[in-house]
């Protein structure tokens, strides 16, 4: 019982530092292209090319953590939003991803507090916190819940293709870069409950804080149901995005109880 408690409990610390480690550096990288005084801003004028750039960096240090011994142990979900997809496919279990997803918020806030390290600069954009933009709420809901989807359709349609699941991770500097190019006006492109909670916690931003639930989780739910109606053939062995064969504790070699025949 005592293993097993120590076992899992890595597996949430992983998380952890995997989502601490995606707010810490990955926002930074927002406060760095648009915070008002940094060089970046004088450098690189275009907003246009700033938001690509971004992107890429964000998409990059969530690649990272990926190939990492975070991702290695627990799989990298480092989103609340990945998390919620596996188990609605039946490839995570009930109480673990429960577990996963407090561990993901807990990081996330922990990983914000380091954006204070910016100073002015960093109060300047809130801390990378996001927020809705002039097109209201609604909208930035729909933006949440079309970028969550394309995060998690891309990432099942790599994850079930037997010659690109290797190569998964490297899907997120490309996809993160036309994503925040496209949306970022609209509601920040979050896609991540655990990214919003942090920075909004740190500079007291909450307006539209539920759309960065209510949208991303939408999204996930709605990427899920069109691949198993629509896209059968997409087989998902385990709840990792990378590190497949490492699961010491067979957390995620479950059968698909539900068979999906709930959706």
């Amino acid at each position: 019982m005592k293993d097993d408690f120590v076992k899992i409990w890595r597996l949430y610390l992983s998380e952890f530092i995997g989502t601490a480690l995606l707010i810490g550096v990955g926002v930074a990288f927002v406060i760095l292209d648009f915070g008002k005084g940094s060089p970046v801003t004088a450098l690189i004028p275009s907003y246009g090319i700033r938001r690509v750039l971004t992107g890429f960096l964000f998409g990059s240090t969530g690649m990272l953590i990926t190939f990492s011994p975070v991702g290695k142990w627990s799989g990298a979900h480092i989103n609340p939003a990945v998390t919620f997809s596996f188990w609605m496919k039946g490839k995570i279990k009930g109480h673990v991803a429960i577990g996963y997803v407090i561990a993901q918020l807990l990081g996330g806030i922990t990983g914000a507090f380091t954006l204070l390290l910016w100073g002015h600069i960093g109060a300047s954009v809130a801390y990378g916190s996001t927020t809705p933009g002039k097109e209201g709420a609604f909208a930035a809901v729909l933006g949440e819940s079309i970028t969550t989807f394309c995060l998690i359709a891309g990432l099942f349609f790599f994850l079930g293709n037997k010659r690109l699941k290797h190569f998964t991770p490297v899907l997120f500097p490309f996809l993160y870069a036309i994503m925040v190019y496209f949306e970022a006006p609209i509601s920040g492109t979050s896609t991540n409950p655990a990214r919003s909670l942090g920075p909004s916690l740190v500079a007291g931003a909450w307006n539209g804080w539920w759309v960065y639930w209510i949208g991303p989780i939408f999204g996930a739910f709605i990427a899920v149901v069109m691949q198993v109606k629509w896209a059968p053939w997409l087989e998902i062995e385990v709840a990792k995005v990378y590190h497949f064969e490492h699961d010491p504790y067979n957390i995620f070699k479950i059968k698909e109880k539900r068979s999906n025949k709930w959706l």
